[in-house]
């Protein structure tokens, strides 16, 4: 696959702190001074994404979402309460405090799921703002677009905000050149092994479809789908090399003969640098703007998609998101195209190892 590489925009972050300093600590300096706010780490992406999990695991319910502040190199972790905000600083993160915890966005999505699960609409947990984000595409309108407004309405002020995509959701596969099936181009998105032998992922709704696959239209039969699913709790799809001369290196192909090798799998944090990959787009820069998306198809629901601003368009469908040398995700779907821009949905790529039992390779 050819790839062309564009630069998108990067979120920010600015915090503010205040130092309070009684009466009693200028009489009692040693005794009762506030102790100094440790100075947050720098972290790579990588780095970033492991203290994540690492404090989440740590502080269960007293996180409320992480995410990566590019401009800084900082891990910002929502906090709710000054014995969690002091763990995480300690551990070299920035603490933020906030109102609305996991648990409460949580049950917000589930009454979202009741009411307001239309095609055409979506919902993720954005943590920079501590909110849903439910965005709705241009085949909401009127009576359906009141019944979103109404069900976000009922979740009170501060727990979720309606925006507006241009576009209107779908699938990306699309009929004509990258991996073949049934009239059908998708693209291919990791090489993986399983017992030993070669595999490769790509998105569900293309392997649903699709047995047999081809590199070529009309081609000779490369590889042949052993699981898929969509719609429902993933969209993700293995197949099975059957060809013996198949050439399936770990690698992402980023155009001018340039490859990304990739080495392993890991889930993305908010506001961390990715890059997503189509044989019909090429590659594109954007940002993870949202976790535990679900997103309301003209074909049925899908839960717990990665967000993001990169663009995609027909035939990208099961191709790769990756950052540096780690697989991400796979192409679900979404609005847009890279002429007009979108949000795009992925699926994380650990989730698929861990249901295949495969692994990077």
């Amino acid at each position: 696959m050819l790839h062309r590489h564009l630069s998108k925009r990067k979120a920010a972050l600015i915090g503010a702190g205040v130092i309070t300093v009684t009466a009693l600590a200028i009489l009692l300096p040693n005794a009762n001074a506030s102790q100094p706010t440790p100075t947050p780490k720098s972290l790579t992406p990588a780095a970033a994404v492991t203290l994540a999990s690492r404090l989440t695991t740590k502080l269960g319910a007293g996180t409320a979402g992480t995410y990566y502040d590019p401009q800084t190199d900082h891990l910002v972790v929502n906090v709710l309460d000054d014995s969690a905000a002091d763990t995480v600083s300690a551990a070299g993160a920035v603490a933020k405090t906030v109102e609305n915890s996991t648990a409460k966005l949580t049950a917000a999505a589930r009454t979202l799921k009741q009411r307001a699960t239309i095609p055409g609409t979506s919902w993720s947990v954005d943590p920079r703002a501590d909110q849903l984000l439910v965005t709705v595409d241009n085949t909401v309108i009127d009576a359906k677009w009141r019944q979103v407004e109404a069900a976000v309405t009922s979740l009170g002020d501060g727990t979720a905000r309606i925006h507006r995509s241009m576009g209107r959701y779908e699938t990306f596969a699309a009929g004509g050149g990258a991996i073949f099936g049934g009239g059908a181009r998708c693209s291919l998105g990791f090489n993986v092994v399983k017992a030993g032998k070669p595999f490769f992922l790509t998105a569900g709704h293309c392997g649903v479809d699709i047995a047999s696959w081809s590199d070529s239209r009309n081609g000779a039969e490369i590889g042949r789908t052993q699981a898929a699913t969509f719609p429902g709790a993933a969209d993700f799809a293995l197949v099975r090399y059957t060809d013996t001369g198949a050439d399936h290196p770990s690698a992402v192909d980023l155009g001018n003969g340039q490859l990304q090798r990739i080495t392993r799998a890991a889930d993305p944090t908010v506001g961390q640098s990715v890059v997503g990959s189509g044989s019909t787009s090429g590659a594109y820069d954007g940002t993870v703007t949202g976790l535990d998306a679900t997103v309301n198809y003209p074909q049925g629901t899908v839960t717990g998609l990665i967000q993001t601003d990169i663009c995609a368009e027909p035939g990208d469908s099961g191709g790769p998101l990756f950052s540096g040398d780690t697989a991400v995700g796979l192409t679900s779907g979404g609005s847009g195209d890279c002429t007009t821009g979108g949000e795009t949905f992925f699926q994380p790529v650990t989730a698929a190892l861990s249901k295949f039992g495969a692994e990077i390779g």
